[in-house]
């Protein structure tokens, strides 16, 4: 899930309705999708909504409750990731993006079933802004860790030992944003943003060999492709060369 941070108006809505685009004309007859969480993702589910209205043949599994709603009332039929399933494909947001196509995710609080929907996939496409390209991950200030609210303290305190400031992020309503799992989200700022690739696996292992902690907001690795959406319509294909 990406962050819902203001707008630029028009602009960015033609930057996004043209990715959404692109991803569509991925999406074959009888596939099936993994539906990602925040305001790109809503609109690759509105797309692909459209999609089926007109024939299309899928079956989709979301990362969250808002997303299976929409999903549902759109007439995008859900599955559960049981057996030995696998996901053709799934949309998704991300709030950063390396130039190696690593991933921050998680400002919107959806990390962990959107982890487990994109491990079930065969590819994970990326809908973003340019404004979420960094050089570098965390430049944009904070890392989301999931973690179980027993072990809140004990994360924050190791979490400083590995250079970052954890604060328990908090809802509208002033109280500790809680996931659908049930856990609490400590948003993890460094110091500075990671060197390079090798650190930011090293901080993604330390932070996961912490007792607590469910998931990190690191996706390494996972995106095959990221659709930049310009103001001007245009979009950029950034691809791994895996």
């Amino acid at each position: 899930m990406s962050d819902r941070s203001p707008g630029n108006g028009h602009g960015e809505d033609a930057g996004l309705r043209a990715v959404v685009t692109h991803a569509l004309e991925l999406v074959t007859d009888g596939a099936a999708i993994g539906l990602g969480s925040g305001r790109a993702a809503a609109a690759f589910i509105a797309g692909l909504g459209a999609r089926v209205r007109a024939g299309l043949r899928v079956c989709a599994v979301p990362t969250s409750s808002a997303s299976a709603s929409q999903a549902r009332a759109l007439g995008i039929p859900l599955i559960d990731l049981d057996g030995d399933r696998e996901l053709d494909l799934t949309v998704d947001g991300a709030d950063e993006v390396a130039p190696s196509l690593d991933l921050i995710k998680g400002w919107g609080g959806a990390l962990v079933r959107e982890r487990i929907v994109a491990a079930a996939s065969r590819r994970q496409v990326i809908l973003v802004g340019p404004e979420k390209l960094v050089g570098a991950l965390g430049a944009r200030g904070r890392i989301p860790v999931e973690v179980i609210p027993l072990a809140r303290g004990l994360v924050a305190r190791q979490a400083a030992a590995l250079g970052l400031t954890a604060t328990v992020r908090v809802g509208a309503d002033g109280t500790p944003f809680v996931s659908e799992n049930g856990n609490l989200t400590l948003d993890c700022a460094p110091s500075a943003p990671l060197s390079d690739d090798a650190a930011a696996r090293a901080l993604e292992a330390a932070l996961l060999a912490i007792p607590g902690v469910v998931d990190t907001g690191l996706f390494l690795g996972t995106a095959e492709r990221v659709l930049v959406g310009h103001p001007d319509g245009r979009v950029d294909v950034l691809q791994t060369r895996r």
